[in-house]
């Protein structure tokens, strides 16, 4: 069983920051990937940054220069940096990662959600 718990939502105005973590416990041998998906009322959800265990990250055309992905191996937790918040980038954050629960499996768990709220 693998839990994600996330944190950091909130209300904030345009131009503002805020930073989301996610935590992961549970029985898994390793996390791989890690991921930031966020998703707003009527539309798909839409992947915005993702970072590899070694390090390596990518950024949806939306959050670069804006966000950041890392990640704290040691502590199995995935943060998400965002600076210079636009109202358009309210939406219901979720957070992605992909462990190793045994030798050549890996199965993919998504957090609860949280709510990030970019008034003008």
């Amino acid at each position: 069983q693998v839990q994600l718990v996330e944190s950091g939502g909130g209300l904030v105005q345009a131009g503002g920051s805020l930073r989301l973590s996610c935590a992961t416990t549970g029985n898994f041998f390793n996390i791989n990937a890690m991921s930031w998906y966020r998703q707003v009322p009527g539309a798909q959800r839409e992947l915005v940054a993702t970072v590899s265990r070694g390090g390596n990250t990518n950024y949806a055309d939306s959050a670069k220069g804006r966000f950041t992905i890392s990640r704290d191996n040691a502590k199995n937790t995935v943060y998400l940096q965002m600076n210079s918040l636009k109202p358009e980038d309210t939406a219901v954050y979720y957070c992605n990662v992909v462990v190793s629960v045994r030798g050549g499996v890996f199965e993919t768990y998504r957090g609860q959600g949280t709510q990030v709220t970019v008034s003008s």
